[in-house]
């Protein structure tokens, strides 16, 4: 994963090969990057600050998709899924690293503070279209929005590290990934 700096009038953001310390200034956007990092198996750095938390989620997306991009290869897996379970939660996720769409059906019952669909929606979906992927995320069960958005952000690493590893040919009937 190559060093990725994101700088505008909203947000100043770094995303680095490093020690895994990541530092956004939102305990729950820190909590979530740093499980996602570990179930790809990378240690990353993150130092981010912004206006707004929306910005912040968003344009942390863009940034992790651009750092992720260079490892896209025509011989890699492409595809990558988990079913991943956290208490009252279990959630399907699934990648195809070929084209931008997102699919996001979370509807948690019990509200936590800090843990928001919304933000969660802006930051994989500016994953997804930066990086070129096909996400969709499904809760299968589950009520508390803080496990259900834990468990997505799990998936999703376990996910992009299965589609991201080299598989020995290219992964498509038509020749090419796009």
């Amino acid at each position: 994963m190559r060093e990725v700096r994101r700088k505008t009038k909203e947000v100043d953001i770094r995303v680095s090969p490093g020690e895994g310390e990541v530092r956004t200034g939102d305990p729950v956007l820190d909590h979530l990057m740093k499980t996602l990092f570990f179930y790809m198996g990378r240690e990353v750095s993150v130092e981010a600050s912004g206006d707004l938390r929306h910005h912040l989620w968003e344009d942390l997306g863009i940034a992790v998709g651009e750092a992720l991009r260079e490892e896209v290869d025509e011989r890699m897996h492409r595809f990558g899924n988990a079913v991943m379970p956290m208490d009252d939660a279990l959630v399907l996720v699934s990648v195809d690293i070929s084209r931008p769409y997102l699919s996001l059906e979370l509807e948690p019952e019990e509200e936590e503070n800090g843990f928001l669909v919304t933000l969660v929606r802006e930051f994989i979906w500016a994953l997804a279209r930066t990086l070129g992927a096909t996400i969709h995320v499904k809760q299968l069960s589950g009520r508390n929005a803080h496990h259900l958005i834990e468990a997505s952000f799990k998936g999703l690493g376990i996910a992009l590290k299965q589609a991201l590893t080299e598989g020995g040919r290219l992964e498509s009937i038509k020749g090419v990934l796009r």
